[in-house]
């Protein structure tokens, strides 16, 4: 078995015979280079107390807060202003995450 190296135009050319590389570019590492990942975070803005911000949370966590504010019979403002408001440090993202998580583990 071999285990050497080739390069990345080299790999592209014997796995993808028939495609050639443009000049000057590096075809492995440059073909995603402007491709962005689609990321499960979403950044969504938020007023807290007067004051506008964004938090930047999956939608599983949004949705699972949501549903603890309205179990609450609160809005989700104030929700996240208690949360904001009861933190220790961190950012408030990780913040309501954690809030969530813990809620869901008391139950």
């Amino acid at each position: 078995m071999w285990l050497g190296y080739i390069s990345a135009k080299e790999f592209d050319r014997l796995v993808r015979p028939g495609r050639m590389a443009r000049p000057g570019r590096d075809t492995w590492s440059g073909r995603n280079r402007n491709r962005r990942m689609k990321s499960p975070v979403i950044k969504r803005s938020i007023v807290i107390a007067g004051h506008k911000t964004s938090v930047s949370v999956e939608d599983a966590f949004w949705t699972a807060l949501k549903e603890i504010a309205q179990l609450r019979r609160q809005s989700l403002a104030e929700l996240i202003g208690a949360i904001d408001g009861a933190r220790r440090g961190g950012n408030l993202s990780s913040a309501i995450r954690v809030f969530v998580l813990d809620y869901y583990r008391g139950r």
